[in-house]
């Protein structure tokens, strides 16, 4: 059974430990480097609380944290508009490939009705057949893709590609 629940303010360190693994296997796409305390960090963390923008929220296995997702209302494509768009999504190794992230982003995107912007590294290539499958089934193939925006830059040069799909 797999659930989302709404991060608390308190729960903060635990979503930024989450972060860290999620950043730390997503470096190998986009080049990113650790601080000098060895940490990735998450300099927009904190508006998750304070802007109301913006939606944090644990996945749940079985009772069990098995990830999270992060949306907010900032386009990848600031020549369209957006409702909602995912700004971090992450399935911890051991729920993986037994639709836990497909239930997750179900059950998120269907929380937040509107027209969504979704953003993957090309590099990231079990990223690609993930978000290639779950968009298409989600929205029964009525979707836009178009890979290599131009802006949707990534640390290590490469252009992101944008799924665009309205869910209203």
């Amino acid at each position: 059974m797999v659930t989302l629940r709404p991060v608390e303010r308190d729960e903060r360190e635990i979503l930024a430990n989450l972060l860290e693994k999620y950043n730390y296997e997503f470096s190998q796409y986009d080049g990113t480097q650790v601080n000098r305390l060895g940490l990735f960090g998450c300099r927009h963390l904190d508006l998750y609380w304070l802007e109301g923008n913006r939606w944090a929220y644990f996945i749940e296995a079985d009772d069990k944290l098995a990830g999270f997702v992060m949306i907010n209302d900032i386009p990848e494509a600031s020549d369209r508009e957006t409702d909602f768009s995912v700004a971090e999504f992450f399935v911890m190794y051991p729920h993986r490939r037994k639709g836990v992230g497909k239930q997750a982003f179900y059950m998120a995107a269907d929380l937040h009705k509107g027209r969504w912007q979704l953003k993957r590294h090309p590099k990231n290539i079990p990223s690609v057949y993930f978000w290639d499958n779950i968009i298409n089934q989600y929205t029964n193939g009525h979707f836009e893709l178009v890979k290599s925006y131009p802006g949707a830059d990534y640390p290590d040069g490469s252009l992101g590609d944008i799924f665009f799909f309205d869910n209203s």
